[in-house]
């Protein structure tokens, strides 16, 4: 059961953090014309703030948010930011698939690493 309500407070998190990260890469790179992948960063990392905050202190058992436990999270968060862009790129610049859409998939990749990876390396 706790791990049932841990999905769902997860799922939450991720919605949240999935707006963000898809309304900011769309507005920067449709209305201030950035490139998708520096777009894609960006969106990345403030969705990733987002997540983090939320997680450490909602979803995930954490004894205490410490120094150990951001930097878990910064490295899986920086191996899931490549995975992100490799998508992105191999998605638009190779196969020429609008890069909204293979931002789908690249979430939905990354959030199942993410789950993955903090359930066992960051709760206690």
């Amino acid at each position: 059961m706790k791990l049932f309500k841990q999905l769902i407070k997860f799922g939450i998190v991720g919605v949240v953090a999935t707006i963000v990260d898809f309304l900011v890469l769309f507005i920067l790179t449709e209305y201030f014309n950035i490139y998708y992948l520096i777009s894609s960063n960006i969106s990345f990392i403030i969705s990733l703030t987002i997540n983090y905050i939320l997680s450490i202190y909602w979803v995930f058992d954490v004894k205490r948010s410490g120094i150990r436990e951001f930097l878990l999270f910064v490295i899986f968060s920086v191996i899931g930011l490549v995975i992100n862009q490799i998508i992105l790129y191999v998605g638009t610049d190779l196969l020429n698939i609008y890069y909204m859409i293979c931002k789908i998939g690249a979430t939905i990749l990354v959030m199942i690493y993410n789950f993955i990876t903090r359930k066992i390396f960051i709760e206690k």
